[in-house]
């Protein structure tokens, strides 16, 4: 039905920047929210940012005032800014948005494949 495809991953150096891009395909009628999440090796999935289709952020405080978030309604399209990054920012970053498909139907949780984002010290 849906899918969600992130691209913009890569390596960096620490104190690098890197903007991932989650863009969301298939039978939409709105996209509500859209959110960041990452997975360190051995840890939990955690949420890294969140949106919502009017604008409203929450970020983990672990990235807050480093990190942005960020839409695109028309092109149901995510984005997270990421500077200063860390070593521990480094973490699979899958993108999650709940969809609604019909005016109808009841909303649904999506996630991405994720990309990997690496950050060197």
């Amino acid at each position: 039905q849906v899918q969600l495809v992130e691209s913009g991953g890569g390596l960096v150096q620490a104190g690098g920047s890197l903007r991932l891009s989650c863009a969301a395909s298939g039978t939409i009628f709105n996209i509500k929210d859209m959110g960041w999440y990452r997975q360190a090796p051995g840890k939990q999935r955690e949420l890294v940012a969140g949106i919502t289709r009017g604008g409203s952020t929450n970020y983990a405080d672990s990235v807050k005032g480093r990190f942005t978030i960020s839409r695109d309604n028309a092109k149901n399209t995510a984005y997270l800014q990421m500077n200063s990054l860390k070593p521990e920012d480094t973490a699979v970053y899958y993108c999650n948005a709940v969809v609604f498909t019909s005016r109808t139907y009841s909303d649904n949780n999506y996630w991405g494949q994720g990309t990997q984002v690496t950050v060197s010290s």
